[in-house]
């Protein structure tokens, strides 16, 4: 099992032991880089790293300062600006959590925008309040508006005497211009017991994950306790009909107009990797079927990314697969 490195800032990561030592190594010998890119699957603890590393890096102290870490997980130290990906509605920028509080209907992706990066060149330009130096963690950076990655260029070019954290889930969701100058630090995976001890951690319930769910998670305890949430949010008899094999037209078109009217569109993303996962796993049937389901699934995702109506994207789908039967 991985051990979080006690004794240290970092103490309560878990299962990421190479990239907390070369963060410990950097905090020690007082020489940070001037941007980081954080890189590795959701929910493994790159956040968390993240806000360590810049509490000992606004303290001057590598072990820390308990003392703020309360402020900078809530983002609320005057010189740390966290910034994520945002949807636009009625002039105002929100990020994921507060259009769910606002029951925000959401009809895209959230995107990180041309005027956040903004914000962030001018944060890290201006002198500390009370820190060592002016940071920012910029929060999915795959989610770059192509304006906005170029602004990003011009700030990592001018970085000035402030720190920059990118997140982002690897190298190929990052231009290699922003790339080249990030001090990259890799995230991995984590093992079953490494999930299962972060989750005791986190006091969260131990459950019977589906296959399909630990699947989706892929080491990932963040994304696990996300997929649960997916699934749970879903009315008993929306489980009923994706669980069941469809067998007639009428079904095919009930489910897609359940789907296009019930669901949003980040929602419905998260319903195709499920269910891709779940006919992997009933694994019956012919293969050259199942692959071109498969296809079909994958070819939806990209329509919905594309803004096709979403429900005839859907009809479509679901009545070809009664066709391949």
């Amino acid at each position: 099992m991985s051990a979080p490195v006690s004794g240290t800032v970092f103490a309560d990561v878990t299962g990421q032991e190479q990239a907390v030592e070369l963060l410990q190594a950097s905090l020690e010998k007082q020489r940070q880089a001037p941007a980081y890119l954080f890189c590795g699957p959701h929910g493994v603890g790159r956040r968390r790293t993240a806000l360590r590393f810049l509490e000992a890096v606004l303290s001057g102290r590598a072990q820390g300062d308990p003392a703020q870490r309360r402020r900078l997980e809530e983002g609320n130290h005057p010189d740390l600006l966290i910034v994520e990906p945002t949807y636009s509605s009625q002039g105002r920028l929100l990020t994921a959590a507060e259009a769910d509080g606002q029951g925000l209907k959401k009809r895209g992706l959230p995107q990180l925008r041309l005027e956040q990066v903004r914000d962030v060149g001018r944060f890290l330009a201006r002198n500390p309040l009370q820190g060592q130096r002016s940071c920012a963690l910029l929060d999915g950076v795959e989610r770059l508006h192509e304006a906005a990655a170029n602004a990003l260029l011009k700030t990592l070019e001018e970085p000035g005497g402030g720190l920059l954290v990118l997140l982002a889930p690897s190298r190929s969701h990052v231009l290699a211009t922003i790339l080249s100058r990030c001090h990259m630090v890799n995230f991995r995976s984590l093992s079953p017991a490494a999930m299962q001890q972060v989750l005791r951690g986190l006091e969260y319930p131990e459950e019977e994950d589906s296959p399909e769910l630990l699947a989706l998670a892929a080491g990932s305890p963040g994304e696990l306790l996300r997929h649960r949430q997916q699934w749970q949010a879903l009315a008993p008899d929306q489980r009923a009909l994706l669980e069941q094999p469809l067998e007639t037209p009428h079904q095919a078109l009930t489910l897609a107009r359940n789907i296009a009217e019930r669901l949003d569109l980040e929602q419905q993303l998260w319903l195709i990797g499920w269910w891709q996962q779940h006919l992997w796993r009933r694994g019956h049937g012919d293969p050259s079927l199942i692959g071109a389901r498969m296809r079909d699934l994958e070819r939806l995702h990209r329509q919905l990314r594309g803004y096709v109506q979403p429900r005839l994207a859907w009809e479509v789908t679901l009545l070809g697969g009664l066709v391949q039967r």
